[in-house]
């Protein structure tokens, strides 16, 4: 695994998204309950981003405001149509307060 430092934590706060370019890959960061998740920032549907989407702490998801599916930012597996095809997840951590995302 090949980690890159994105962002400092201190700029993703807590129920948020931030949308980083991490070697030409366009990364959706979300921060929910402490933890830090990644994610393609494009909904499979329609390829629009998922940064403006709505979070969801309950059953850790995000929602894509243009046509409303909704992805498990842990798997990227759909979970509501019209998506029927997952998005891409990265393994992240945060270390010494910055962000990490491995984008291979």
């Amino acid at each position: 695994m090949a980690f890159r430092n994105v962002t400092p934590l201190a700029a993703l706060d807590e129920g948020k998204t931030l949308s980083v370019t991490v070697e030409g890959k366009d990364i959706c960061l979300a921060r929910l309950e402490g933890e830090v998740y990644a994610f393609a920032n494009n909904c499979s549907h329609r390829d629009f981003p998922l940064v403006d989407g709505e979070l969801d702490a309950g059953d850790c998801s995000i929602t894509c405001e243009w046509h409303g599916a909704r992805f498990d930012i842990k798997t990227g597996a759909p979970l509501s149509t019209p998506a029927t095809r997952p998005i891409a997840v990265y393994p992240c951590r945060v270390e010494n307060g910055q962000i990490l995302v491995d984008p291979d």
